[in-house]
């Protein structure tokens, strides 16, 4: 009879347990699968980044315009099919996001160690992670196990839902929370503005139109970035103008400077509910690492694809 209800037990608790695994992520997903996976990502971020220190910036960034539209599901990554049309063309990524060259690569080597078993969306949340190390950041056990999306949406992509560099802080605080992200996780993923670049279009009206802004800032800037829009529209300048292709706290310092380079930037300081915390990533370089860290986590769990949904592409740009 003991023996009966401890049998019953432990299959009450494998059903329970093999259940929520499922819809969980974990760090050893790959483990016996594919536990060649981490070093084949890093080899060819490395070797990337290598070439283009702007490319980690590029990688990180993949990684959060995915799991803002639908979740981490790797749809950012999909070209357009007859059947729908993908999100690289939607406002918030269209001539912005990058890198899908490198990821293309970073597949086939995965490929070619255990075909069928890693996704996109898994590839773009370990990407992230070595980008931000290989840059001096903090490193993360990246939580796997996710599964790619069949399709894409150029209309969730189009909604807002990624915010735009014209934010209010209203707007960035309630974006974040509507994928279960706090204000402070706001700010700590915001400092990932902490390296790569922006394109003139995006911060044009700041630089001649906005009054909190160092003067001198703004004329350096607009050296490259003409007023008139169709001009130099593509012109670059680094997020963090001290140390562009470095991770550190530099970017909370520019934005105690009025120094920061989007208008999305400088709200996070400007006499708001988050200056608390510029104020306090500005002094605490230590504190930012280890936050960052674990916002990051937090954004690669919003709604993952885990179980039986979705599949594992073969081409991260198509469906099976």
């Amino acid at each position: 009879m003991a023996s009966f209800t401890v049998i019953n037990v432990l299959f009450v608790f494998l059903v329970v347990f093999s259940g929520s695994s499922n819809a969980q992520l974990c760090t050893n997903f790959y483990s016996n699968a594919c536990p060649k996976v981490l070093s084949t990502v890093k080899s060819v971020v490395q070797s990337a980044v290598a070439k283009e220190r702007r490319m980690g910036a590029s990688l990180v960034r993949l990684h959060f315009h995915d799991c803002f539209v639908n979740g981490c599901d790797g749809s950012v990554l999909l070209d357009d099919t007859s059947s729908f049309t993908g999100e690289k063309t939607a406002i918030p990524n269209n001539n912005s996001i990058r890198g899908f060259e490198v990821v293309d690569k970073i597949k086939s080597k995965v490929e070619q160690v255990c075909p069928g078993v890693v996704s996109c969306a898994d590839i773009l949340a370990i990407a992230a992670r070595d980008s931000t190390v290989i840059l001096g950041g903090p490193s993360w056990n990246v939580k796997l196990g996710r599964r790619d999306s069949k399709t894409a949406s150029f209309s969730a992509a189009n909604s807002g839902v990624i915010p735009p560099p014209s934010s209010t802080l209203t707007n960035l605080i309630n974006r974040f929370q509507a994928k279960g992200l706090s204000a402070k996780d706001m700010v700590i993923l915001s400092g990932s503005h902490t390296f790569g670049q922006a394109r003139c279009t995006v911060f044009r009206d700041r630089i001649y139109n906005e009054s909190n802004i160092d003067s001198s800032f703004a004329k350096a800037r607009q050296a490259n970035c003409p007023r008139a829009s169709g001009s130099g529209d593509n012109k670059l300048a680094p997020l963090d103008l001290q140390t562009p292709t470095f991770f550190d706290n530099l970017y909370y310092k520019n934005l105690l400077n009025k120094k920061g380079l989007l208008h999305s930037d400088q709200v996070l300081f400007n006499g708001g509910s988050t200056d608390s915390l510029v104020t306090s990533y500005s002094k605490n370089p230590k504190a930012f690492s280890s936050d960052f860290a674990a916002s990051m986590i937090k954004m690669g769990d919003i709604s993952p694809l885990t179980g039986s949904k979705g599949e594992i592409r073969k081409n991260c740009r198509k469906p099976n």
